[in-house]
């Protein structure tokens, strides 16, 4: 995956006897410090019922005292109201699912000991422990007609020191033989595979390792869930995701499949052989005929086009339903019909014929990524076109089909999923301003109603800063999309400190997301305004503008960072003489290359995660495919143009020209950007006179997790930005 900043942090699970829940933080000013971004409730999960009539979801809290978090489960109308928690325990209850015809939800709960399903009433009682299974249960979801349970459990992978040599079981060496080791922040030692369980109404038997004695994932590490399988609607197979590749062809290879795996006969099909990129996400429409999915066309290109292809399963036949579409597919679900008053949001492109594809199940809804705000789009399956390519001689060399998409929503907002519920849809939405509630969306108008408010007694408290956008032109004449965040209270006739915030990824779109970690409105909370351009090298501008990044890291995106920079520092509101850079992952080398190329620009940089020597890292990094495709290759290829290009931009080449205070972030614990980089960076400023810290995290990943933590990290931003760019205020 790409060695992108997380948007939402994760949480680790409560292991002590606390009840975590909600709190409300002193707040002062209405200005938002670290305290009271911990304290928000941080929702998820959503499910809606088979009925359409109720919600399920979840909200982790967390404790900046006891340093930990624990999550719970609340359940509401499909309109918002009777919403109630129906959990309340130390020991976090999450993955929740309606099941049983809506009599009942299912749900995943350690307080037997190990993650085991379990079910309750939608009231909260009647808990029934419903699983028992050895190290535990990740996901799972139930069988459409209740009577086998699809769940997800982690196997042994490889061998251990102490299976070779038996005598040594207290050895903490690791032998190693082959690549592919690590993920992110773990060493591989175990892998997941899906099971499917007898399930007569109280406990599970008979259990099946569908990919028994394979030494392959699935769902696909490092971060994927049950979206990657899928029940048939007759419950008698199972559509999976997986990479059936091990050491250095994994390594390389971004190449999975969706397999469908028949329960009776125990027997599997490839359904997607031949097509070389990412396959995943299978979901069967509402009669079982058909199965859509997301595809990206190239091997080795992990930030390619995400398209939507849907798969007749009884000819084989797949349609590429996005195809004239010029943005990828995030999320989507099956739909019904859909009648539009309004004109068609993607209008004809060239003469065609048109024809009927089919009758039923006649739409897919799904969120998209477009100028710096993620919505939702209806794609309507009986309504396409038959588009020809003809040659001089009037043959025609080539047809394929557009299909009809719709744009449902509008708004300064960013769907992170969405669910149907009747004739409407339910999404989980959030905004540089605001973190995820859940909304009620009419499919027809569009009207999008907030129905969860989960976290409304902080936001009500808290001056949010005017969020806007900002185009500007870059070097090469093309538009470009910045977002910039205003100080709360802002006045125009003063000067304010700016900062430019470099994305990571480096293919991860500058959309309206909430982070809990890099967040837009805490910076100016702290009277910093903000210029987050959507350089090159993002999703949501179009195939052409994502994929000029590949090869060119240190080329038109920097290029676009300065020209966004510069046009801001235009501003009358802007001191030009107290300018920041921060970033972290992609955008950590970013303030590594800018580091040495700013031409003074700058009076303070902040790099967290980042990568500081391309040669060090092309060899360091667990993802080959990734260095593979974005630097180009390896750095020993002397005959490749590309790979040279990229090599000599390696931000340690320029530290001869670091001149500007750094602050260095690093997590020891992160095996995709090794430690070593932060090190390494630090180090070399200090070596060349350069004012610089360094916060290494021992136990942090690519991300900062705990509460404590997240909270030191807050802390040291804004006391090393406050010194270098407010030390005359």
């Amino acid at each position: 995956m790409a060695i992108a900043i997380s948007t939402v942090a994760c949480s680790d699970k409560s292991n002590n006897d606390t009840i975590i829940g909600k709190s409300v933080p002193e707040i002062h000013d209405g200005r938002m410090t670290p305290e009271v971004l911990w304290a928000f409730g941080r929702l998820g999960d959503l499910q809606v019922s088979a009925d359409g009539s109720r919600i399920v979801y979840g909200v982790t809290y967390f404790s900046v005292a006891e340093n930990a978090s624990n999550r719970e489960i609340f359940v509401m109308n499909a309109d918002g109201s009777q919403n109630q928690q129906i959990s309340k325990t130390a020991k976090s209850e999450y993955s929740a699912k309606w099941v049983k015809n809506d009599s009942k939800i299912a749900f995943l709960s350690s307080e037997s000991g190990s993650p085991q399903i379990w079910e309750m009433s939608p009231d909260g009682s009647n808990k029934t422990q419903i699983s028992d299974y050895e190290g535990g249960v990740s996901d799972f979801a139930y069988s459409p007609d209740n009577k086998k349970i699809l769940f997800v459990a982690d196997v042994k992978y490889g061998e251990r020191t102490e299976d070779i040599y038996k005598d040594l079981p207290k050895a903490s060496g690791r032998i190693v033989d082959d690549l592919m080791y690590k993920h992110w922040d773990e060493w591989v030692e175990s892998i997941p595979h899906p099971f499917v369980a007898d399930f007569d109404g109280k406990k599970i038997s008979n259990i099946v390792d569908i990919l028994d004695g394979e030494p392959y994932e699935s769902p696909m590490k490092p971060f994927g869930g049950m979206e990657q399988l899928a029940w048939s609607p007759d419950s008698k197979t199972i559509a999976y995701t997986c990479r059936k590749k091990t050491g250095l062809e994994y390594a390389i290879s971004t190449n999975s499949d969706i397999y469908l795996y028949n329960i009776a006969e125990k027997t599997t099909k490839n359904l997607t052989e031949g097509m070389m990129g990412y396959d995943i996400n299978p979901a069967f429409s509402p009669d079982g005929t058909e199965l859509a999915f997301l595809s990206m066309e190239r091997d080795g290109c992990e930030s390619d086009k995400n398209r939507l292809i849907i798969l007749d399963l009884q000819t084989g036949e797949k349609h590429d339903i996005t195809n004239a579409f010029d943005q990828s597919v995030e999320s989507f679900v099956w739909g019904g019909s859909l009648h539009r008053s309004r004109e068609i949001y993607n209008t004809q492109i060239c003469k065609g014929i048109s024809g009927q594809f089919r009758n039923d199940s006649a739409n897919i809804f799904f969120t998209s990524v477009w100028h710096g705000k993620t919505q939702i789009y209806a794609v309507d399956l009986d309504r396409f076109s038959v588009l020809t390519n003809i040659d001089k001689n009037e043959n025609i060399v080539s047809s394929e089909e557009k299909y009809d998409i719709a744009q449902i929503t509008s708004g300064q907002h960013d769907y992170e999923s969405i669910a149907l519920a009747g004739d409407k849809l339910i999404g989980v939405r959030h905004s540089m301003s605001a973190p995820n509630d859940i909304y009620s969306i009419d499919v027809n108008s569009g009207e999008q109603t907030q129905i969860s408010f989960e976290n409304k007694e902080i936001l009500d408290r808290l001056k949010m800063g005017k969020v806007e956008e900002r185009w500007t032109k870059t070097t090469d004449n093309k538009d470009m999309l910045s977002w910039v965040i205003y100080p709360p209270d802002f006045d125009p006739s003063k000067k304010y400190p700016t900062l430019l915030f470099c994305e990571g990824g480096p293919q991860t779109p500058v959309s309206q997301f909430w982070s809990y970690r890099w967040n837009l409105q805490i910076m100016a909370a702290n009277d910093y305004i903000i210029i987050a351009p959507n350089r090159r090298g993002l999703y949501g501008f179009g195939q052409e503008w994502l994929e000029q990044i590949s090869g060119d890291y240190g080329g038109q995106n920097m290029k676009d960072y300065l020209s966004a920079i510069d046009d801001i520092s235009k501003e009358s509101y802007v001191d030009a003489e107290r300018l920041g850079c921060v970033g972290a992952s992609y955008g950590g080398f970013s303030v590594y290359w800018l580091a040495g190329h700013h031409n003074k620009r700058f009076k303070a940089f902040i790099a967290h995660d980042g990568m500081f020597n391309f040669e060090q890292q092309y060899l360091e990094t667990e993802e080959m495919w990734f260095v593979n495709w974005d630097l180009g290759g390896a750095f020993w290829d002397k005959n490749n143009a590309v790979a040279q290009r990229s090599y000599a931009n390696s931000p340690h080449l320029f530290v001869d020209k670091w001149d500007t205070p750094i602050l260095v972030i690093h997590g020891e614990k992160d095996y995709r950007i090794l430690a070593s980089q932060g090190m390494a960076a630090f180090n070399a400023a200090k070596l060349r006179g350069v004012p610089a810290e360094l916060l290494i995290f021992p136990d942090e990943n690519h991300w900062v997790l705990r509460p404590q933590n997240g909270i030191l990290w807050q802390r040291t931003y804004f006391k090393w930005l406050d010194k270098w760019l407010k030390c005359n205020d």
